[in-house]
């Protein structure tokens, strides 16, 4: 009654469903490893961003390479912005998706060194972004801010290409030791992303905390590819009976007609 499993068609069938089911039960453990990894990289996100504020020169300093636990720190520093030597970063967007620019602006520290401040963004001058925008002042003066330290933005990390001939005072990404080269100065490796003080008008915008990841959806896919792993078993039993049972209608079919009474 089985011998329809060793045909060409259930032969291959059943060869399918044997690797269907380590294969999915190996997605399944990589979703979770996923999940795991986004699991402790929102941990390590939510930690950086309830520190205690600490002053930026305990964490980083002239050609340091800001880490993953450093990363999203609150620091502070005080020193004056140094409006002059400021630049735009090109290609940035706000929280509606609007192309504009980061405000990078030098701040110089107490002890002459310098900290980048990206000071939030703003929006390009009509369609065209080759021209300098017009960038609200920052406070004059001494002045104490607060912003979570990033780390030196490259190619690799963002897939933002570092185009050259740009217009004068635009760069693409924030990177220390380049500005350090056109500054002629100490620059604390990394910048900050300002927090405080808050812009008096409603430009520049603060560029936003970042998101969690969302880790329950890897969690679900895990789950998911191990139903489906305990499901092809039990689809192929099904179908096994299924041909069984099609395969003995005719036969008893035939056995009913043979057992009949013939015609007088």
């Amino acid at each position: 009654m089985y011998r329809f499993l060793l045909s060409r068609q259930w032969v291959i069938l059943t060869l399918v469903a044997l690797l269907l089911i380590p294969t999915m039960i190996r997605l399944g453990f990589w979703q979770m490893h996923r999940y795991e990894e986004r699991t402790a990289r929102n941990q390590l996100v939510s930690d950086a961003l309830n520190a205690k504020p600490v002053p930026a020169e305990r964490l980083t300093s002239p050609g340091h390479a800001v880490t993953r636990s450093e990363r999203y720190r609150p620091v502070t520093a005080t020193g004056t912005f140094d409006t002059a030597r400021e630049v735009v970063v090109r290609r940035r967007v706000n929280s509606d998706e609007t192309v504009g620019f980061h405000v990078l602006t030098p701040f110089v520290l107490t002890d002459g060194k310098v900290l980048l401040v990206n000071r939030g963004w703003i929006p390009a001058n009509g369609p065209s972004q080759t021209a300098f925008p017009k960038i609200p002042a920052p406070p004059s003066g001494r002045v104490t801010v607060t912003g979570r330290l990033m780390p030196d933005e490259t190619t690799a990390a963002s897939g933002i290409k570092d185009l050259k001939g740009l217009p004068d005072r635009q760069i693409m990404l924030i990177n220390s030791a380049e500005q350090a080269k056109r500054l002629g100065t100490e620059v604390l490796g990394g910048y900050i992303a300002q927090t405080a003080p808050e812009p008096k008008g409603d430009t520049p915008e603060l560029v936003g905390k970042p998101g969690s990841e969302d880790a329950a959806l890897n969690y679900a896919y895990a789950v998911q590819w191990w139903l489906f792993a305990a499901g092809v078993p039990v689809g192929w039993v099904v179908l096994v009976r299924r041909e069984r049972r099609d395969g003995a209608a005719p036969a008893v079919a035939e056995e009913e007609k043979e057992a009949a009474p013939s015609p007088a």
